[in-house]
């Protein structure tokens, strides 16, 4: 294993299991429509709804994963499973995504420093997904890995009540995005895009915040503009190189230095060599269909 760079502080490379909400984070389950007292009839009535349309045959029904389902909705049972419909209806259309893929084969990813995301939280406590299309190689690296490793980091990441509660926010960093980038970009690629990060993961992606576009982009965004409803639009900030912009939604606290923040940056690797000595985790992904290393020592 490469010799680790020294943490700071708040940063943890792993994952926030803990299943009583902080205060602040409580308080959003709250607005959110979060009841203690009507918790469990809300997930009997997920479960039963579940069992009497048949329209989609989950792994589990128990409580711990329908919440995540409900979180994502607002405890809204009626939105909770059309999610979970689409949820599975993407996982199905997409076996190759998760079936028999072993995170550690998407290393490269990280190596490269294609996909990141932040072992801390912003100031609203959501997690950071970074994407630097411009480091991608595509005749190195096939665009379904890149697939793979967000759908991957999205599993892990609706494992976290808090997670749950709050949602996370998305970085797409376009430095260096070039033509031979665009022809990868097709009308299938862009609705899968917005599939895992916007329309069908029990996780919410509350803010996409695009940073150092050019020309090329305004090319590739023609073929997304289509296939975004007004929420999803309105989730939707363009900054360019203007990071006071950026700042204005995320503090500079809470970003790496490359962004104008004082946070170092670390690689997606530290997330994959975590998670492969996490037993819970390697168990919840094996009922996905991913398969596992033996876990190893530090």
């Amino acid at each position: 294993m490469p010799n680790r760079m020294p943490e700071v502080d708040g940063v943890k490379h792993s994952l926030d299991l803990e299943t009583e909400l902080p205060p602040k984070v409580a308080e959003v389950a709250r607005k959110n429509g979060e009841n203690p007292e009507k918790t469990c009839l809300l997930i009997q009535e997920f479960r039963d709804m579940i069992y009497e349309r048949g329209d989609c045959e989950p792994h589990r029904v128990d409580d711990e994963y329908l919440t995540k389902f409900l979180r994502a909705r607002f405890w809204k049972v009626e939105n909770a499973y059309k999610l979970m419909c689409r949820y599975y209806e993407f996982r199905n259309s997409n076996p190759e995504l998760h079936q028999n893929v072993n995170p550690m084969t998407l290393r490269s990813l990280g190596d490269d420093n294609i996909i990141s995301i932040s072992p801390y939280r912003d100031q609203e406590g959501r997690r950071i997904l970074f994407f630097r299309f411009g480091n991608w190689r595509p005749s190195k690296v096939p665009i379904n890995d890149i697939f793979k490793a967000t759908l991957l980091m999205l599993e892990v990441g609706s494992l976290e009540p808090m997670s749950q509660v709050v949602g996370g926010v998305g970085i797409m960093d376009l430095e260096g995005l070039s033509l031979n980038h665009a022809w990868h970009v097709s009308p299938s690629v862009a609705q899968k895009i917005i599939a895992l990060i916007v329309t069908c993961m029990p996780v919410r992606t509350t803010a996409i915040h695009v940073v150092n576009q050019g020309w090329v982009f305004d090319t590739v965004f023609q073929i997304f503009k289509p296939l975004l409803n007004e929420r999803m639009k309105e989730r939707l900030y363009f900054h360019g190189t203007d990071r006071a912009s950026l700042h204005k939604h995320i503090d500079p606290e809470f970003l790496p230095e490359r962004y104008g923040g004082t946070k170092p940056e670390y690689p997606y690797t530290y997330w994959l060599d975590h998670l492969s000595r996490s037993e819970y985790v390697v168990q919840e992904l094996e009922q996905l269909g991913y398969v596992a290393e033996p876990a190893t020592e530090e």
